[in-house]
């Protein structure tokens, strides 16, 4: 094919041009940068188009060879892009030993990426390398990398042909409850066959529900209450309001005048049955005005007869169409009420606020507060704050101008993987990105053993 022949696809009034076929000569590249509309991206546009279409490894080779003779020298990130599809290109096949090797030179300049992994631990697993494959995924997690689906579910595939992985499959699922990660179906499918494969144990797995009183529709057996004991909650708030709250990171989204005055004002009061996410809530339809929708759910709480607290942002003060002023006094008669400058961030308020309050205080917003994870110290009090978080985090399910706010219920037990020895519950994502992040899946594998 020549390289003329090569029609342009137009994106968003730019022309790109697909990669080729097969490898060019250094005379081939630099006509086809010509045609190109952004040759200062040329280069990178084609490795990420041979990255993405997993082209062979010779094509872009003989890219690399253009680079450095038309420029001397080859970029950091094209090297990486190109180092990633030879991973990609050898793990499939009787030369997967070479990713290793590609995979090694790389951690020398840089942090591979968990698809770096996942590619060399398939290569390895595929070809029944399976202490190679351990060792690398043991590496990606000291690394502090998050394994993608494909990982596991290539470990659990070697699991089902070649025994005596237990211990380590069995800490992938310590792992992803600890996380808070869902398996997707491709998963959960290849789990459920690896326990009914385990030689003499009799496992049998059925795709279930999980009742509101938190029951097992297949087994009977009840799942893990949602409530932190006494000694949890302790636990966590001490670790939250140590790291989150007090933390030098705190200072970026808030000053530590603005901070105290807020501890005061929610010294000063009662403890709060509820904290609102002003901002959050009051986007929640567009049917109605900010102010409308925060004064309807405001009301509704209060008719609960709860102690509220609203978190919002000095410009709400402002009167404008979506923040009409008597709304605003409204609901400032109807509960507390703090606002922030309009640069500060909300949770590490919303936090300590609801910390603050007691485990009985419950928080209304859509946000799932992912950032903080990141300052939390271990996995068990990660485990400890997204407990906390599904047991406490009130959403709004729906609302419509001038009727009643109806609120998600929040449930009984405990969505998340768990297991009593004799039986595992695993919820699991039926078709990613249907649910919010704030919801839960509602499908679980139960896999139970026979006796």
């Amino acid at each position: 094919m020549d390289t003329e022949e090569l029609s342009p696809l137009r994106t968003r009034g730019s022309v790109k041009i697909p990669p080729p076929d097969h490898p060019l000569t250094i005379s081939e590249w630099a006509k086809l940068k010509e045609s190109s509309s952004k040759p200062d991206h040329f280069e990178m546009q084609m490795m990420t188009g041979l990255l993405a279409t997993n082209a062979d490894v010779n094509i872009a080779k003989s890219l690399l060879a253009y680079v450095v003779q038309d420029k001397g020298t080859l970029t950091y990130e094209l090297l990486l892009r190109y180092l990633t599809l030879c991973v990609s290109g050898f793990s499939q096949t009787e030369r997967w030993r070479e990713a290793l090797v590609v995979l090694e030179g790389m951690k020398k300049a840089l942090l591979p990426s968990p698809r770096n992994y996942s590619d060399a631990i398939a290569g390895a697993a595929l070809h029944g390398e399976i202490e190679t494959s351990w060792m690398l995924y043991d590496e990606l997690l000291e690394l502090g990398l998050v394994p993608n689906q494909d990982t596991w579910q290539c470990l659990f595939q070697s699991g089902i042909s070649q025994q005596g992985q237990e211990d380590k499959l069995f800490s992938v699922l310590s792992y992803m409850r600890d996380n808070q990660i869902y398996p997707e179906e491709p998963l959960i499918k290849t789990i459920k066959a690896w326990f009914e494969s385990l030689p003499d144990q009799k496992w049998s797995g059925k795709f279930s529900y999980v009742a509101p009183s938190g029951e097992c529709k297949n087994c009977k057996a009840s799942l893990e209450s949602i409530q932190l004991t006494e000694e949890e909650y302790a636990e966590l708030k001490d670790k939250v309001m140590k790291k989150v709250i007090e933390g030098s990171d705190v200072f970026k989204k808030t000053t530590p005048e603005e901070l105290n005055s807020f501890k005061s004002f929610v010294k000063q009061r009662p403890p709060f049955d509820i904290v609102i996410d002003g901002l959050n809530v009051a986007n929640t339809t567009p049917k109605a005005t900010h102010s409308e929708t925060l004064l309807a759910v405001v009301s509704e709480l209060e008719q609960q007869g709860l102690n509220i607290l609203v978190l919002g942002r000095k410009h709400m003060l402002q009167p404008s169409r979506n923040w009409d002023r008597q709304n605003m006094n409204k609901i400032k008669q109807k509960a507390h009420c703090f606002f922030t400058e309009n640069i500060s961030e909300d949770d590490p308020f919303l936090l300590y606020a609801a910390l603050h309050s007691g485990v009985h205080c419950n928080f209304l917003s859509r946000d799932l507060m992912r950032d903080h994870k990141a300052c939390l110290p271990d996995s068990a009090t990660r485990r400890l704050f997204f407990k906390w978080q599904r047991g406490h985090q009130l959403v709004i399910s729906h609302y419509a101008p001038g009727k009643r706010v109806w609120f998600q219920r929040i449930s009984a037990y405990d969505t998340i993987i768990q297991t009593s020895g004799s039986s595992w519950h695993i919820p699991y994502d039926e078709n990613r990105g249907d649910r919010a992040t704030y919801e839960v899946p509602q499908k679980w594998l139960c896999l139970t053993q026979e006796h």
